[in-house]
């Protein structure tokens, strides 16, 4: 049996891989140089923290490293894995409503190999529910985000973030931007907090770019309503190796389950906080 390769074409199953500046800004136009990267077959390392804060006692962390490659529309497909911790007073409020998939939550870290339509679970809080001979559960949920808060992977995204800079020397760019405003360009920021966001929210950030323009480093902030008051989403990244090249295999078809087929033996949605 064959594997799928995720990728920009697909053909019998098969898809190939492949505000005013307080600072004046350098000769590499970041945007030119990102979209110079979104081509079939190249792809970037990625190693990410986000914390979410919902009330001082309230608190998840996770982490998140692997691989997203590219096509001429931007990501295209990932293979990373993310971990999962969640505070004392946290844990025990979400135990009460499910035991098993926290408790598996906490065994190991849970790969994920995505595509823009799809993503395969494997891991602990997959495993149990699973028969001989299958490793995988399909869901009908995208690409995670290389960064929880801001997708510099979006050049829409990364122009806006430019535009509001308040300043920008040595490499290092800083800025802030009304969270209504992002969401209007950034569809990740928009699926995932866009309901929070038409209520208000700010978001603070740093970036850190590479002599050739790419962006090596990114740190996030947010603040966004929630309930009576408000939430703070912390996300840092680091990119490395821009341009390699990487092909992703899709897992093989006979290891594969849909959620649908499981029922309430596995999570109803991709677990973490990323998808």
């Amino acid at each position: 049996m064959k594997r799928a390769i995720i990728g920009v074409a697909v053909v019998a199953g098969v898809v190939q891989l492949t505000a005013t500046p307080a600072q004046a800004a350098p000769q590499i136009d970041p945007v030119k140089a990102l979209k110079a990267e979104l081509t079939a077959g190249r792809a970037v390392n990625v190693q990410s923290t986000a914390k979410v804060t919902y009330t001082r006692s309230l608190v998840v962390t996770s982490g998140l490293e692997g691989t997203i490659g590219f096509d001429r529309r931007g990501a295209a497909a990932s293979d990373v894995a993310q971990t999962l911790q969640y505070s004392e007073d946290l844990l025990r409020s979400v135990k009460k409503s499910k035991p098993a998939e926290v408790e598996a939550l906490q065994q190991g870290p849970i790969r994920m190999i995505s595509t823009r339509e799809a993503s395969y679970v494997s891991g602990p809080i997959v495993d149990p529910a699973l028969p001989q001979g299958t490793s995988w559960v399909r869901y009908g949920t995208g690409l995670p985000p290389g960064n929880l808060v801001l997708n510099v992977l979006e050049p829409a995204t990364l122009k806006t973030l430019l535009s509001h800079r308040a300043s920008w020397r040595d490499g290092v760019l800083k800025g802030s931007i009304k969270a209504t405003k992002l969401a209007a360009v950034s569809p990740s920021f928009a699926s995932r907090f866009g309901t929070r966001s038409k209520s208000g929210g700010k978001i603070t950030y740093t970036l850190w770019f590479g002599q050739g323009g790419l962006v090596e480093r990114l740190s996030a902030k947010a603040v966004l309503p929630y309930g009576d008051g408000s939430m703070t989403v912390e996300s840092s990244t680091r990119f490395s190796d821009w341009g390699r090249q990487v092909t992703v295999l899709l897992p093989l078809q006979g290891d594969v389950l849909d959620r649908d087929q499981l029922g309430d033996k596995v999570p109803a949605e991709v677990p973490g906080i990323w998808n």
